[in-house]
């Protein structure tokens, strides 16, 4: 027999797409000329500066506004600026471009502006004068910036916030790392940032799923553009073609999503469409058959920018290095922006990600029954050429924001996701004999299922003067739905063949004839309110207090569960001069153990939630006037009823009480002139009541660097660049305790730029061929990838 497995004609789409985008090139933006009155130039308009040198930047700024300022630029013009988009008056546009700079635009005459030192540096009032949707403000977006760091971010506690004002340890991946490592799909740059540990998972999906852990839990909390999104819609499929940067929060985040684990949040930041033109295309090839085509266009839709769109198309296949394996991925993604007033703005989108899978990967047996070797190489962690793994997903948001004077903003988001996944898979048991290696039963797998979900996001943010201080607040709702529903099927197990070797099982397996045998589903509600406040305590001292109260409830099957919970969040941070800063945090985690039938594969089993406190200290550097951020942070996660897959049992076992403690120092920015670096080192140890450590499948220690550097001079086309990430012991934790050693892999990048239309880039990953697992549990084990590369290139125009 045969299964019959469709897949759409991707290629044909993503012509015809790429045909439709050229057809309709989008406009350049082209802006009135206005007399150069007060009243003009205290109203509000339309900017577009793009970034780039601070004093040039500024020089772009004033001569658009139509005023004069007097500045000294050599001082300014190692400074990188994000530029400005948006509506702002004279006033409020320095103000952003000034932000985090320690300088201010002051009128010295109607027209005419100077910049002075500001007195107090820490924190700056101009910020707090003018609030910005969360997600947006200065200097946040890092699209253009050149960077590896970025000026603000909202991901810990949604208000806009400097890294040195966060009372968190938070990476952010930007645009500019994320194209530099070739980092194309959201589990590849996880795997680059510091404390974040990426393991492949062993059952059926192999290469298609992963376990990410930090801080000694499972990562679940997933969010897009700053709103929660369930972990049953896919997230991790997110290719980063659609994104500005990716924001981790490591640690609880109760006050950003409710419910969740004490690992981290993930923030995925959509890009957003620009009112000056702006189009690329870019093609990529490398080993094992793969390559790859894109395009991303920007502009204005009509002549005074009001409208503005965006439309990026990636689509690639991949082969790896087992036999059989094929994927091919298509991601569509469109968002425009509508300023219906000086004050509104109305924002559409889509996002479309499509992955089928040929023979997904499989980790095998570490030993024989006889504690011997099975002593494999990763060609062998392939599966049957009819086994397949399919997933499409389909998002569609809008927003509405509306400025209330320069004190207050808000924002209602609406967005539906619809996600499909269609799998054949297969698994085998860990018993197999020494002497002729037979003995692997064959179990396969077959599902299909469609899961739906609906997000209503609304909060308002602002400022208030309570004893002479300006402080922050903000306070919203988030309503969240989500409806699945699954196909079951079953197979002739009594008659299917039960004993294969091991070294050619994959080859000789038949595949099974499946027949459904009913449905299942579950239906998941949490609603959620939250209010958090940025009390200015002092000029150097901020207090941060917030809480959300959240109902969740989950009907699967004939039972229903419900919870109700408070999470409190306080945050304190004290600056030591204009570089240096300390910070302390605490908030409780919760998280239901949902899914109990399928995780736990006994109708019934409702484990109570998991839960506890965390605590977290710190300190933060800015350097560099801002271009280098730097940040150490001690932490201790306690936490009951802690979930993790058992391979033995097939079940997920729980853990009673858990404490982890660690430390994390991260580096990331400019350096010098040319020079990029985002490095970080983590340590975490979780204990069980006894104190016996647990978890040994997780690194105690690891450690991750990558740094390039624009050659001066005559070489000034070339950049070069290379990292390292290094993860210390890990073991199977079995009754045959496999222990793999501390591994190195070595990642090494060139880019050369032809012209300033062309570039081409050169990535190398696992340089010297490490041969290693990058997964080790109970008998099993998930080998990483060899050695490969892949060339690109980029035309701009």
């Amino acid at each position: 027999m045969s299964i019959n497995h469709h897949q759409p004609p991707f290629k044909r789409r993503l012509c015809a797409l790429l045909c439709l985008a050229g057809l309709a090139a989008l406009p350049p933006a082209t802006h009135a000329a206005e007399p150069d009155t007060a009243s003009a130039r205290n109203a509000p308009r339309v900017f577009d500066i793009p970034p780039g040198a601070l004093s040039e930047v500024l020089a772009r700024y004033a001569a658009s506004a139509g005023v004069a300022l007097s500045f000294d630029a050599a001082s300014l013009r190692q400074i990188q600026s994000p530029g400005l988009k948006g509506n702002y008056t004279v006033q409020q546009g320095f103000d952003r471009l000034l932000a985090g700079s320690s300088l201010e635009a002051v009128q010295t005459s109607p027209g005419d502006f100077a910049l002075r030192k500001l007195p107090q540096s820490w924190p700056s009032e101009t910020t707090l004068s003018t609030i910005t949707v969360s997600g947006k403000g200065a200097g946040s977006t890092t699209e253009g910036s050149g960077s590896y760091t970025t000026w603000s971010t909202s991901s810990s506690t949604r208000l806009n916030l400097t890294p040195q004002e966060t009372p968190q340890a938070i990476t952010v991946m930007t645009r500019q790392r994320l194209n530099d490592q070739n980092l194309r799909n959201l589990v590849d740059a996880l795997e680059a940032v510091p404390g974040i540990i990426v393991q492949k998972t062993l059952i059926g999906e192999g290469q298609d799923g992963t376990d990410i852990y930090a801080r000694g839990s499972r990562l679940r909390n997933y969010q897009i553009d700053g709103v929660p999104t369930s972990l049953a819609v896919g997230p991790f499929l997110s290719n980063t073609a659609a994104y500005d940067r990716i924001e981790v929060v490591r640690g609880a985040t109760g006050i950003m999503n409710g419910l969740g684990s004490p690992a981290a949040t993930i923030n995925l930041i959509r890009k957003r469409p620009t009112a000056t033109p702006q189009k690329s295309v870019t093609t990529q090839a490398g080993n094992w058959d793969r390559h790859g085509v894109g395009m991303d266009l920007s502009g204005a839709l009509n002549e005074s920018a009001t409208a503005r769109g965006r439309l990026v198309a990636d689509y690639d296949r991949q082969g790896a290095w087992v036999k059989h394996f094929d994927q091919e991925n298509l991601t569509l993604y469109g968002i425009a922006e509508f300023d219906l007033s000086d004050q509104t703005q109305l924002t559409i989108g889509f996002n479309h990600l499509d992955q089928k899978t040929d023979s997904t990967i499989l980790g095998n047996p570490l030993f024989y029954t006889n504690g011997q070797r099975t002593k494999l190489s990763p060609s062998d962690d392939g599966t049957p050429a009819w086994s397949y793994y399919d997933h499409e997903s389909n998002n569609l948001f809008a927003s509405l924001e509306h400025r209330f004077g320069t004190n207050w903003v808000g924002k209602v988001e609406y967005s539906q996701t619809r996600y499909e996944d269609d799998a054949l898979t297969v698994g085998i048991p860990d018993s197999v004999d020494a002497a002729t290696g037979n003995g692997v039963e064959v179990w396969p797998y077959r599902w299909s299922s469609t899961t739906r979900q609906n997000n209503l996001d609304a909060y308002m943010s602002g400022v208030f003067s309570l004893f002479g201080r300006d402080h922050e607040l903000i306070g919203g709702v988030t309503l969240s739905r989500s409806r699945s529903s699954t196909n079951l099927y079953d197979y002739d197990w009594m008659n299917y063949p039960a004993d294969f070797n091991l070294r050619d099982w994959k080859d000789t397996a038949p595949a099974p004839d499946f027949f459904r045998t009913g449905k299942g589903g579950f239906r998941e509600r949490q609603y959620s309110a939250y209010l958090n406040a940025r009390f200015q305590l002092s000029d150097a001292t901020s207090l941060l207090l917030g809480g959300r109260s959240a109902h969740w409830q989950l009907d699967e099957g004939s039972g229903k569960r419900t919870e109700d919970v408070f999470v409190p969040y306080v945050g304190l941070v004290h600056a030591l001069n204009d570089i240096w800063s300390v910070y302390g945090s605490y908030t409780k985690i919760f998280q239901p153990q949902d899914g109990v039938v399928f995780l736990y594969g006994r109708p019934g089993a409702s484990p109570d939630p998991e839960q506890g406190e965390g605590y977290e200290a710190g300190i933060k550097a800015s350097l560099n006037d801002g271009q280098l951020t730097t940040n150490l942070a001690v932490f201790q996660m306690d936490v009951s009823n802690l979930a993790f897959w058992n391979r033995d049992t097939r079940f997920y076992e729980v853990h009673g009480e858990t404490q982890t403690r660690g430390v994390e120092l991260e580096v990331n920015g400019k350096l010098a002139e040319g020079w990029q670096a985002g490095a970080g080192y983590a340590y975490a140890r979780t204990e069980d009541e006894n104190g016996q450590r647990t978890l040994t499948r997780l690194p105690l220690h690891n450690l991750k660097l990558f740094t390039t550097y624009h050659l001066p001079g005559a070489w000034n086309k070339l950049t070069l660049g290379g990292g390292v990430n290094w993860q210390s012991t890990i073991r199977s934790g079995a009754a045959i305790d496999y222990r793999q050693g501390s591994v190195a892999l070595v990642n090494l990048m060139a880019r050369y730029e032809v012209n300033r239309n062309l570039s081409v880039s050169f990535n190398l990953n696992n340089a010297l061929d490490k041969q290693y697992f990058s997964t080790v549990a109970s008998n099993f084990g998930t080998f990483g990838a060899p050695r490969n590369f892949m060339a690109s290139a980029k035309y701009s125009f």
